[in-house]
């Protein structure tokens, strides 16, 4: 099984860390695809290290300006798109359908081919130009999950915060198991 990560500038680069490790974790190959700012958001949200620790993860890092790159195909065999995060430039592109980078047009064509596209959109507030790009990219069938911390479970750090929404992001895909921590009335808090 194969999954494109797409990892834009928004805040939250945890989020794209998380998600690779739980795709590991679920035993899904990674084909990884960065926007221009995304390793500027992975070095001061994570750390100098954290591009090479993200590609050490992946079994294809694609440049962001390789249109002919294999994940640009319908063709291309996998079974669907994390963008984790979403900046709202990133949501804009892929529901106007505005290929212009790899991340978009990878997106793209999970759409047309009916796959699974899921967004985990990082903004706040929201205008009415994000929302409405919000219901394009679902009425064409995209998930959009913004990251939203699940309180019930009484996260006591952020890091299980992050860990909880990419096992979600992940578990939408239904390639594996679930990873996400469900919620249990009178277990759960």
């Amino acid at each position: 099984m194969r999954v494109v990560l797409g990892v834009s500038g928004a805040s939250g680069a945890a989020l794209a860390m998380d998600c690779a490790e739980a795709l590991t974790r679920a035993g899904v190959t990674i084909d990884l695809v960065l926007s221009a700012m995304a390793e500027r958001t992975l070095a001061e949200e994570i750390g100098p290290d954290a591009y090479d620790r993200l590609c050490a993860m992946a079994a294809r890092v694609h440049p962001r300006g390789d249109l002919g790159a294999e994940i640009a195909s319908g063709s291309c065999p996998v079974a669907g798109m994390i963008v984790a995060p979403c900046s709202m430039r990133s949501l804009a592109a892929i529901a106007q359908g505005f290929d212009d980078n790899l991340l978009t047009r990878a997106a793209g064509v999970q759409l047309k081919e009916r796959r699974p596209l899921i967004l985990l959109t990082r903004e706040a507030p929201l205008t009415l130009a994000h929302l409405r790009n919000m219901t394009s990219a679902a009425e064409m069938g995209a998930v959009i999950l913004p990251p939203v911390p699940a309180f019930y479970l009484r996260p006591v750090s952020l890091a299980e915060v992050t860990a909880q929404i990419a096992a979600r992001a992940v578990d939408l895909l239904r390639l594996a198991p679930p990873q996400a921590t469900a919620w249990l009335p009178g277990q759960n808090g």
